[in-house]
């Protein structure tokens, strides 16, 4: 599919999901999960980082790494894709962001009531009971990558706290999911950008739209296959994002 006929159907749909993964994170200097475990971590391997277990077993071992990758993306900026997505909301009746990302660059970028799959660095909780934590605002003080750091304890029940987010072997926040399912259901255009499918169940979406008349196309750096019926346009989100909303809505702001 070429930039200008996704052009059109973007100009004529009425309820577009943008789906993004790592990728679209990438370009703003945030290490996806493979990319953080280089350096002092490459001695880790996920099992030891992103378990329940794992974090049960070596609570300030886990909390540290998490806390290193919340440093890096409050350093990080939104990126031209996260930009792009945002202005595409005021050119479309409906748009809904759906996200593996852990980050909050959509957030920033402007994006309103994104639906994160994976959960947030941001939102952590206590691994026992489940209450929510606050946590400070600024890492400019953290140690440094490769650090433990004693987690903190919950106000409630004393337990540890742990990250807002989904690790193996847990079920995705199903509120979450059912948003997610019925966005790609009721949609005409279905933008995966950043993701190369192969994480279950978040991999279902597009083709859940798919098999409801959607179009779906996938954006990424990184060609892979998809069914006949799917689109790639292979490119850096960002420019690819760009080069749509131009294409599609004419003069947009600077990006």
């Amino acid at each position: 599919m070429t930039i200008s006929s996704l052009a059109k159907q973007l100009r004529e749909a009425m309820h577009v999901v943008v789906f993004t993964g790592a990728g679209a994170s990438a370009e703003s200097g945030i290490p996806t999960f493979r990319d953080a475990l280089t350096g002092l971590w490459e001695r880790f391997n996920p099992a030891q980082l992103a378990t329940p277990e794992a974090f049960r077993a070596d609570p300030s071992l886990c909390w540290g790494w998490y806390e290193w990758r919340r440093q890096k993306v409050g350093q990080a900026q939104p990126n031209g894709a996260h930009l792009a997505i945002a202005e595409l909301a005021k050119h479309v009746p409906r748009l809904t962001v759906v996200t593996q990302n852990v980050d909050d660059l959509h957030e920033r970028a402007g994006s309103q009531g994104v639906i994160h799959l994976h959960g947030r660095l941001n939102s952590p909780r206590c691994i026992d009971c489940g209450h929510s934590y606050q946590l400070q605002e600024s890492l400019e003080d953290l140690p440094e990558e490769g650090s433990r750091i004693e987690p903190p304890r919950c106000r409630a029940c004393d337990g540890y706290v742990r990250p807002g987010i989904v690790w193996f072997g847990e079920m995705l926040p199903e509120d979450a999911w059912r948003a997610g399912l019925e966005a790609a259901e009721e949609c005409d255009v279905f933008l995966s950008i950043g993701t190369s499918g192969i994480v279950y169940p978040a991999a279902e979406l597009p083709l859940r739209a798919l098999g409801h008349g959607a179009t779906v196309v996938h954006i990424n750096t990184v060609r892979f296959d998809v069914s006949s019926q799917e689109h790639f346009l292979q490119g850096p989100a960002s420019a690819r994002m760009k080069s749509l909303l131009q294409e599609a809505f004419g003069d947009i702001p600077a990006l």
